[in-house]
């Protein structure tokens, strides 16, 4: 029992008969934080600029601390191998976030309704009874983790690229794996454009409900890559650039079936759920309907920039 007393001392003060809030929005997903102390609800600096007044949350979180989190039985639907485990546990999600520096058992677990609507974050005191500085709920990857398996409910999904927006408010999508370029081409916008990026890693695509519009709007994200680029504004999408490496700058209209493959095999979809995946492949063709969808094999010079500015759709 002597653990558990000291641990104790990790608990946030906590003030009596007060609730504390805080809200952020990725994505068009507003999220709603709810705990006994300020430090429970405290964004991590990522998540800062993300932070909006709304007083409509499509997901709902209380924080709570335990004494300590051990294993709990449910079938095991996930495992990143790394950080973050799923099961199913009767009729709720479980996920339960691991790291080598605080032992054998999760530090933090999110208990999450079938719809990712409700949830409780449960924060291990034992775990952080030695780094009581590194107890940030929100922190990665569970902010991710949680948008993306909301996304499965909505029309929208998250994609592996970079979002440049030009001088006219109008935004291009370039798409690829690591190492295919995403960030050196948006070294290469910001030195001769002005532009707005997104994201240069992680963007996420979804229908623009303004005005019924009928079009696609790209939003940025927390989760950046190399140029460190993350922002929270968004932007109508115009264009797609599945981006490769290559000679002569060469731009190939991809048809349908061709841009759905590519984009679902750069995206970040839950698969231990057949009806996610469809969910995906179904909103894939709505975006392939609406928005031109190319392969790019650039160079890593103001010629790769230059072609798209010229391109006439």
């Amino acid at each position: 029992m002597k653990g558990f007393v000291e641990a104790a001392s990790v608990r946030p003060p906590q003030e009596p008969g007060v609730v504390h809030r805080n809200r952020f929005c990725v994505g068009g997903v507003s999220v709603e934080v709810v705990g006994a102390s300020s430090a429970d609800v405290t964004l991590v600096p990522s998540l800062v600029p993300f932070q909006t007044e709304t007083s409509v949350s499509d997901i709902n979180i209380q924080v709570q601390w335990v004494a300590a989190l051990g294993p709990v039985r449910g079938r095991r639907l996930f495992d990143s191998g790394t950080t973050w485990r799923l099961q199913e546990n009767e009729a709720r999600f479980q996920f339960d976030f691991n790291a080598p520096v605080f032992g054998e058992w999760p530090y933090k677990r999110l208990l999450t309704d079938r719809y990712f609507r409700r949830a409780i974050l449960q924060m291990s005191e034992q775990s952080f009874m030695n780094f009581p500085c590194r107890a940030e709920p929100l922190g990665y990857p569970l902010d991710e983790v949680l948008i993306m398996h909301r996304l499965t409910q909505e029309k929208a999904i998250e994609l592996h690229s970079s979002g440049i927006v030009g001088p006219d408010g109008i935004g291009n999508l370039f798409v690829g794996h690591s190492g295919a370029g995403k960030s050196t081409t948006t070294r290469l916008w910001t030195a001769c454009e002005d532009v707005e990026v997104l994201s240069d890693d992680r963007v996420i695509v979804r229908r623009d409900t303004a005005e019924n519009s009928g079009r696609m709007r790209m939003y940025g994200t927390p989760w950046h890559g190399e140029a460190m680029y993350a922002s929270p504004g968004s932007a109508p999408l115009a264009r797609i650039f599945i981006l490769e490496h290559g000679q002569g700058n060469v731009l190939t209209r991809l048809s349908p079936s061709q841009a759905i493959a590519e984009l679902f095999a750069r995206s970040f979809v839950p698969f231990h759920r057949h009806e996610y995946v469809e969910s995906a492949l179904e909103f894939l063709q709505e975006v392939v309907d609406m928005v031109p969808c190319y392969r790019y094999a650039f160079e890593p010079s103001q010629g790769a920039v230059e072609r798209i500015l010229k391109l006439c759709d």
